[in-house]
């Protein structure tokens, strides 16, 4: 990876100094009488849903954001977990609130979702959200990943109108939001899935390339034109248990203009624009800028 290190797209620096933003601002904010604050909702003994909270909860102390986690067993009924988001969202102190996924089988994540306010629902998963992302409205609290691809590409001053850009994978949590994100930014996108036939034909035109499938290694040199900015969204383990993405780094680092490595990519980019739609919702709801 060193070879290629005036290539790499680093999550850990970008999204470092967007921590720094948000913490500069969230101070200004306090000096006004606004404390930001987050609660995240854990159901369960999920190993890695607790790592994920554990380094929200970090983001959220660094920027000066005031976290809760209300951490429940497996068992919370389905009733009583609603009944919880119910408060939060009538809490006028609290200002964002995640309920950490997967949850146990018996609750239903759609329900979940619905019953966020969604001028709290910093995840950005809420259909109203969705759906004013969908008109390109800026203002309301959009989904952290592709939110952070989006600034990555921003930041590395990747200019991407008239462009051809290409999603693997049309997950609701990254492939769809982020599709509609390149479009807004004028590119011509478009969006392949399992089925896609010919899939490194589509692949091989694009002058960008989000990989976000969940297949360890899969887009190879073949998949991927000279120049390319290359986006791995993938969090996999390869045959020897070593952390890595859907992108086959050694092979298309070479050919790749820009590409984001696994990990220190994509994933720290997710928790420090949790942090900035936090401050973001925090600021909608009281009307304090």
């Amino acid at each position: 990876m060193t070879n290629f290190e005036d290539k790499i797209i680093s999550g850990k620096i970008l999204s470092q100094q967007i921590k720094d933003e948000v913490k500069e601002e969230v101070e200004d904010l306090k000096e006004k009488g606004l404390y930001p604050n987050l609660v995240v909702v854990l159901v369960g003994e999920d190993s890695a849903s607790h790592v994920y909270v554990r380094n929200k909860e970090i983001g959220a102390k660094y920027c000066g954001i005031e976290s809760t986690i209300i951490r429940h067993s497996e068992d919370i009924t389905e009733d009583d977990l609603l009944q919880i988001i119910n408060g939060l969202n009538n809490d006028d102190k609290v200002h964002g609130i995640l309920v950490q996924m997967p949850l146990p089988k018996h609750i239903s994540k759609e329900k979940v979702i619905l019953a966020i306010d969604p001028n709290k629902d910093v995840d950005g998963f809420h259909p109203y959200n969705v759906g004013q992302l969908l008109y390109g409205n800026e203002d309301v609290l959009l989904p952290c990943t592709p939110s952070g691809i989006m600034e990555m590409l921003e930041r590395e001053n990747v200019d991407l109108a008239g462009k051809q850009a290409v999603v693997v994978g049309r997950s609701n949590i990254v492939g769809k939001p982020v599709f509609h994100m390149l479009l807004d930014k004028n590119a011509t996108v478009s969006i392949c899935h399992s089925r896609t036939q010919n899939l490194a034909e589509m692949t091989k035109k694009a002058d960008v390339v989000v990989a976000a499938v969940g297949r360890a290694k899969m887009l190879t040199a073949e998949y991927i034109k000279e120049g390319a900015v290359v986006i791995d969204v993938g969090m996999n383990r390869d045959e020897n248990g070593k952390l890595c993405g859907d992108v086959d780094f050694d092979s298309v680092a070479p050919i790749a203009s820009k590409i984001t490595p696994v990990p220190g990519g994509v994933g720290p980019m997710t928790i420090a624009m949790l942090m900035k739609n936090t401050l973001k919702a925090a600021k909608n709801i009281t009307n304090i800028s």
